[in-house]
């Protein structure tokens, strides 16, 4: 990998966290306040998600027909669109978890590069739960 991509990949990925941690995104209670409609329901989680995509759906479009990242790398953008029973379990799967806990894999792994304990307990299950389907789909 050249030094240009690890630079890119280092400056995207602190970009990426520092938004998280700004937003409140590493705080579980703030996702399950979101994930609570039935009490109090806060919905500033749903407004960082859309400000997101509003600044994700361009850059996506522009590097989809361009190709190659700036710094010359081929996209490979997935061109899947069956839905399938892998999909449809590792959505439930995710979904009832971020549901339990308030962390997904993002934001889970910000707080776990804080020290976090909870975080780096999540950020183990979830990289053993990677491993295992990796196993299991290649059976």
């Amino acid at each position: 990998m050249r030094l240009a991509q690890l630079l890119s990949a280092l400056l995207a990925g602190l970009l990426f966290g520092s938004g998280l941690i700004l937003a409140g995104m590493t705080n579980p209670e703030k996702v399950r306040a979101f994930l609570d409609l039935g009490g109090k329901w806060d919905p500033s989680l749903a407004l960082v998600m859309a400000a997101a995509i509003a600044v994700a759906m361009p850059a996506y479009a522009w590097s989809k027909r361009r190709g190659t990242t700036l710094a010359g790398v081929p996209v490979a953008l997935s061109v899947r669109r069956r839905i399938d029973r892998q999909l449809l379990c590792g959505s439930v799967v995710f979904g009832i978890g971020w549901g339990l806990l308030g962390v997904c894999p993002g934001p889970g792994l910000v707080a776990a590069a804080s020290g976090d304990g909870g975080a780096l307990v999540f950020v183990a299950a979830m990289s053993a739960g990677m491993l295992l389907a990796g196993r299991l789909s290649r059976q």
